[in-house]
């Protein structure tokens, strides 16, 4: 049984919808399902944003404008990164972040990242978060600020 956190987690709805393609390159709308499914079981909010370019890339499009249109998906804007929307709504809500990117360009920024950021991967149709890393990492900052 999973246990259930009672705080926010960002997904980085484009890394994770590329991380299984399919067999013609594509990015999977299942992976984003399969994730957010995952998340809802562990998290009380979850938040998913996209690069604004996914649309005309994913499998089926059409059922990621659904997803936008119900909200259940946040697009950045055109010709901006996603990447600085995930981590500025993951600052705001001292939220986790889901993403294999470990996003080493915002790190000066952000330096939370490495403590609040879990990777993932997705085994036979299931979405597995690394919670161990992101536990380990959580200590560490801890026992860091304690010393201070």
């Amino acid at each position: 049984m999973s246990e259930r956190h009672q705080w926010s987690v960002v997904l980085d709805g484009s890394n994770v919808a590329y991380e299984e393609q399919t067999a013609g390159g594509k990015p999977k709308i299942e992976n984003l399902h399969l994730a957010i499914a995952a998340l809802r079981r562990q998290y009380d909010q979850v938040i998913v944003i996209v690069d604004a370019a996914l649309r005309h890339h994913i499998d089926r499009p059409r059922e990621l404008e659904k997803l936008i249109r119900e909200q259940a998906v946040r697009q950045a804007p055109a010709d901006t990164p996603a990447d600085y929307f995930v981590l500025q709504t993951a600052d705001q809500l001292n939220a986790e972040v889901v993403s294999n990117d470990t996003f080493r360009q915002y790190h000066r920024h952000w330096p939370w990242i490495e403590h609040r950021r879990i990777p993932y991967m997705i085994i036979d149709g299931r979405f597995i978060i690394y919670r161990p890393a992101q536990v380990e990492s959580r200590q560490e900052q801890r026992r860091s600020a304690a010393g201070r």
